[in-house]
Formats: C-alpha cells, structure tokens, sequence
C-alpha cells in the first residue's frame, strides 16, 4: 500500500504453510456450514474466532458474527450476559487486528459492536489500543478512521485532534493516513464554522504555509501534495450556491411545435422539463424551496428530482417537469412561468454545509404553435450522420445561450483572496518545478484550471489560450510520465477540451451546425453540437449544454457518457466509434425522455467477458426490478436470452427510439437484433435499415 507492498511478519516454511492453508480450508467448510444452518452455539461461534484469528480478511466471518451477536442478544435480558457478549467481540476484534492491523472487516466490527449502544466504553482501552498500533505502523487508514469514531464518541474536539495530526505530521511528512486524517478533521471544522475556523481565509493561509514544507522535501514526499489538493478544494469552493445554468433561460421566449422552424420540437411525451444547475453539489431542492409560478400548474405537485438520481438527494443538477394535456384543448395565447429561489434555509451545500444562496427570480414565456399539429410527432426518416455540413453556423440558438452572463456571477463570487492565493501557489510551484515529477505538473496544472475559472470574461481571449495550452501539455507530458494513470490524466485533459469548446459564444459556434445538415424533413431541431474527433474520454461542462437537441460525439475515446442526463432536451445522440464496452455505461440514457436517435456502433460492448459494473443492475431473478409475469413469459416465448442479455433489456424497454444503431460491436449479432426489435416495438430504423 502506498508504494509499500505487504509482507508477512515472520517467515514461514513450506510444512507450515501448507498445514496452516489445511487447517484454515477446514475452519472455512464448518463456517459456511454453521451460516447456512444458522448455528450458533458456543461450540459454532469459537469455529469463527478460530478462523478471524488466522485470516481477519473473512467477511463473510464477521457477518455472520453479527448474526450470532443479534440471536444470542435476543436470547437474554440479563446486562452481565449483554456484557459478555459484547466483550467476546472486542477480543476477537483485537486478535485479528495482531494478525492485520489493517483489516477492514476487523475495524468495521468493533465500531459495529459500539454503535449498538450495549455497553460503556472504555476510552482508555480504545485510545491504548489505537496507540499501541499507529505506533506499530501509523500508516493505517483504518486506524485514523476508528479514531475519529471514538474521539466522537468521547466528544474530544475536533481543534484536539488536529494538534495530534499536526505533531505526528511534524515526526513524518510521508505519512499519508495522516494527512488524510488531518483534512478530514480541517473539512469538518471549516464546514462547520467550529469556533475559531470560522475566519476560513486565515485558517486556510496558516495551512498553506504549513504543507509548503512537505512540498520542499522533494517529490518523494507524496503526502504533502494530496493534502495541499485538499487545500486547494477548501480555496476555490464557492462561498455562496448560485445557480450558474438553468433551462428553459431567464427571459426566453419558447414556442412549442410540432415540425415548425420557429419552435422547439418536443414528441408526444408533451412535458417541458425545468433544469436548474447550481455551482455545487446541493441538497433540499424541491416544492418548498423553489417555487414555480404559473396558472397552469400547482407548485406543490411538481416533484424535483436530482440528476443523476441518488438515494442520498444530493446533485448539482436538478429538473422537474412540467406536463401539458394535449396541445389541441389548449387556448392560443403566451403563458408566463415564473422560478423563484429565496433565502431558503432548505437548500444546502453537501461540499461546504452552506445554506447561503443567492435568491433568483426568473421567468420565460412560451406559446403553442398550430399550424399543421396532424404532421409526424417523430422522426420517421433516417437520419445521416455521415453529412455533417458546414460548421462554424452562426445559430439562432445562441441568442439564448447567456454563459457570459452566469459565468460572470459565479466569477463575481470569488474574493480577492482567493485570486491571490491561487496566483501565490502558482509561482510557488513554477519555483520547486522540477521537469521529471508528476507531482508538480499535476499541482501545476490544477492551479492553472482553478485560476482561470476565476478570471473574468473580460480577460483576453489570447491570455486564456495560452493557459489552455500550458494545461494541455502538462497533461500530455502525465500520460507520458506517469503512464499507470494515464486514463485519469485524459480524463482531466477533456474536461479542459470541453472547457475550450464551451467558453463563450464564439467557441460554440465554431462546433454548431444546422439539424438540416442531418435529416432533410420540415422538422427542425435547435441546439446541434458537432464535438466530434477531439480526443474526449469523458463529457464535461454540462450546464453549458442544456439547451442542445443534437450531440455529435462521435470518433472519441469516451469510457463513460456520465453528466450527459442534464442534457434534457436531447433527441439525437451520436456515439459511434468511442471505446464504450458496457450496455451499464450508458444508464444515462434512460433518464432521456426525448431522445430518438442513438448510434453507438463501433464501440467495444459485448468485447469483454467481465462487466465491472454490471452490480449497477438488478439480476432478472430478484424482486427489485419491476416486471410483469406476461412480460417474461412473452421473451421466454420467443426464445430470448434474458439472463445475458438482462443489461441491454434494462437499458432499451425504457427507451423510445425510432432509429438505433449498433453494428460492428461484439454483441451485435443477428440473435441480438432481434432482441432489439423486439424490445423497442417504436424503432423504425436498425443499422441503417428500414423496418417498417
């Protein structure tokens, strides 16, 4: 771990290792035994310990410790039995931590046993304990961790523990776990607004100084500058939640059509999304904190959901929907919708905890168009991907388009100090530079980024691209010197790629087009992005895309298409020829109402025999999948094979796409197609082809 590989304390002969290896096989059958039966007598409970004491890696050893705690728990009232109990753990607990002092499960255990609230605690035994193994080998991520847990529950201070890291810090500047702890502990009180850390700016300057003697001992020291990204994140994290994108945009004026050129297309799902893009991860949004005014729908029954969805409720994007009867009852006539955010106390900062946000008032307007309703509400001819026509289109789509503006806000929210603190890092690692380490390129090149999303619009468009290319190559010069985590390093250098395409009007209209360049019907769709061959490996800058209809992101390295869900209005996604190898990555797809058109041939799915996320999805067999005994007998019928190909099912019967193509990936053969026509009655095109 950390460059230090583990090693058995003592040696071993060969007649030992192979009766202990016995010896641990035999205490494994009995275990597994005694949990299916759930057995758990004295005799079945010390087979356990038995075995934790030779191997603490066991998990399935410490759950079922758990389950023979809670049976044998139930089974007594008496406090000195509880006791007992309780103390046979932590002594199993302790001898396997002699074997590992890093076992996971170990460490999990005892803290598992004390959240029970069974017995007091001993601080003076916990602390001893701890002690005893920071000084054995104080590079212990789990022992730092457990020892945040019990100073929490002996309400030790945070500003105490901190004094310990920074004196155990002083005797080792190469101790990782300790500088995790520390900013950890620096989060927490800075968050927090503990006494005496509410001046963060100070704080934040005595720390900088403090980790610039870890960067001077060299580039060995690799501790020093993970803490000093910690610090840099403290830096640059807004003090204030902005909303920095929103669609539809303040003061635009939509007109909602079927085919018109002056309208925006939507299909016959006939619900308009409202997306709110805040300049952090924030939780809390919903009918109380935002309110929508109009008098065609009740705030209270719009329902705000965070993008991606998560069971934590914590996003930067967040959308509801607005949703129409049908168009034709409707009286022609604008209609006003009105966002408010207040004060509100309810929306916080999962980065900083703030609940300070800039209040908004915003409206736009929109309006039906008639005119030939009875006309397709789809895309019913192919579309050509290959014709990309002109770029460089000065689209009516930009007129819409205010990144200055709400780039200009976010940049208004930076102080002073911070711009002279990023500017006071930047010189100070161009001085300790040294050519060959991937620490300070890295550092370099973080603090650059971070300069330049505080800099001004008003900043000439020259001085920003030399700052692009100066990233670029640091981030070039990574790959190369640090090949083991080049796909990280590539990943940074899109998110710059993407910063450069997506800066300001002009940048985005290099890479615009016109839908007439793809599809020859009366149909027009607004927001067509060409972002093709320009390296990507992942998809960035997001809040400056909502409004795109049409994304062209083909001949790419992407791995992932994660962020791509806040793109709401997208009807036209182009893949083809990325390095795309799971149906799992593109789950983002399905939170997509409006999207027709999909092309991710020539991608790699189906090529590798182990999805790594394929946990993401829910088996056929379990419960937690919704599906309906006519739907599973309907694919048994047609001899489909659910259980391998259970992720495209997933992704595609919540789709709606009328054209679809996957040809040239290992998957796509001819049993596979026709899963797809199977699964998506709507397509109208596969591979090029017409089906119906």
């Amino acid at each position: 771990m950390h460059g230090r590989p583990r090693k058995p304390q003592f040696a071993v002969d060969a007649a030992a290792a192979t009766a202990n290896a016995s010896k641990l096989q035999d205490l494994q059958s009995q275990l597994i035994h005694n949990h299916h039966l759930r057995l758990y007598t004295n005799e079945a409970i010390s087979v356990c310990s038995k075995l934790l004491e030779i191997n603490p890696e066991i998990n399935t050893a410490w759950n079922y410790r758990k389950f023979a705690f809670q049976h044998n728990l139930h089974e007594t009232t008496n406090s000195e039995h509880i006791k007992s109990l309780v103390e046979d753990e932590l002594r199993v607990v302790e001898m396997a931590l002699r074997e590992n002092p890093k076992s996971y499960g170990a460490w999990y255990h005892r803290k598992w046993i004390f959240s029970q609230g069974l017995a007091d605690v001993d601080f003076d035994r916990e602390f001893l304990l701890l002690d005893q193994l920071l000084q054995a080998d104080s590079r212990n991520f789990h022992g730092w961790n457990y020892r945040r847990f019990v100073s929490k529950l002996k309400d030790v201070p945070d500003p105490e523990e901190l004094e310990v890291s920074k004196d155990m810090v002083m005797t080792n500047f190469s101790n990782y776990s300790v500088w995790h702890n520390r900013s950890v502990l620096l989060s927490r009180l800075l968050n927090n607004k503990a006494e005496g850390f509410i001046e963060r700016e100070g704080i934040l300057t005595k720390e900088y100084g403090f980790v610039h003697d870890a960067l001077a001992a060299g580039s060995k020291v690799q501790s020093g500058w993970f803490y000093h990204l910690c610090l840099l994140h403290q830096t640059i994290t807004p003090n204030e939640i902005s909303l920095i994108s929103s669609w539809p945009p303040h003061e635009s004026a939509l007109v909602l059509s079927a085919n018109r050129d002056t309208g925006y297309y939507f299909t016959n799902t006939r619900k308009l999304p409202i997306v709110l893009y805040f300049n952090q991860t924030v939780k809390g949004v919903n009918s109380s904190s935002v309110i929508v005014n109009s008098m065609l729908f009740k705030n209270e029954d719009l329902v705000w959901k965070p993008l991606p969805p998560t069971k934590s409720e914590k996003a930067a994007c967040w959308v509801t929907y607005l949703q129409f009867p049908d168009m034709k009852s409707w009286v022609a006539k604008v209609y006003v919708i009105e966002v408010k955010i207040d004060h509100s106390e309810a929306i916080i900062s999962s980065c900083s905890g703030s609940r300070s946000i800039h209040p908004l008032n915003y409206r736009f307007t929109f309006s039906l168009n008639y005119d030939n309703l009875e006309f397709a509400e789809s895309i019913d001819e192919l579309l050509d991907w290959t014709d990309v026509g002109s770029l460089g289109v000065e689209s009516n789509d930009l007129v819409s388009f205010d990144q200055s503006k709400s780039s200009e806000d976010l940049v208004s929210g930076f102080s002073k100090w911070q711009m002279q603190t990023i500017s006071g890092e930047i010189n100070l690692i161009e001085t300790l530079f040294k050519e060959n380490c991937k620490f300070d390129k890295l550092t370099l090149a973080r603090l650059l980024i971070a300069h330049d999303a505080m800099l001004s619009h008003k900043t000439p468009v020259t001085e920003r691209e030399i700052h692009f290319r100066d990233v670029l190559e640091l981030f070039d010069d990574l790959v190369k010197l640090d090949p083991k985590h080049s796909k990280y390093y590539e990943d940074e250098k899109s998110l710059v790629l993407m910063n450069q395409v997506t800066i300001d009007k002009k940048s985005f209209s290099n890479h615009c087009s016109s839908s007439s360049n793809y599809i020859s019907s009366k149909l027009h769709l607004h927001g067509c992005m060409q972002l093709r061959n320009l390296s990507l490996t992942r998809i960035g800058y997001v809040e400056r895309l909502l409004w795109v209809q049409v994304l062209d992101l083909s001949y790419n390295k992407l791995r992932s298409i994660e962020g791509i869900e806040a793109l709401q209005l997208l009807t036209c996604l182009n893949l083809r020829n990325n390095h795309i190898c799971s149906f799992t990555a593109l789950q983002p797809l399905k939170l997509l109402s409006y999207l027709k058109v999909l092309d991710i041939s020539f991608n790699d799915i189906g090529a590798h025999p182990v999805d790594t996320a394929r946990y993401l999805f829910s088996s056929p067999s379990t419960r937690s999948v919704e599906l309906d005994k006519e739907f599973l007998e309907d694919y048994c019928r047609s001899k489909v094979d659910i259980t391998n190909n259970w992720e495209a099912i997933c992704l595609f019967r919540d789709l709606q796409l009328h054209q679809l193509d996957v040809k040239n990936n290992a998957v796509a053969d001819t049993n596979f197609r026709d899963l797809l026509t199977k699964v998506l009655p709507t397509l109208m095109w596969l591979d090029g082809e017409q089906l119906r």
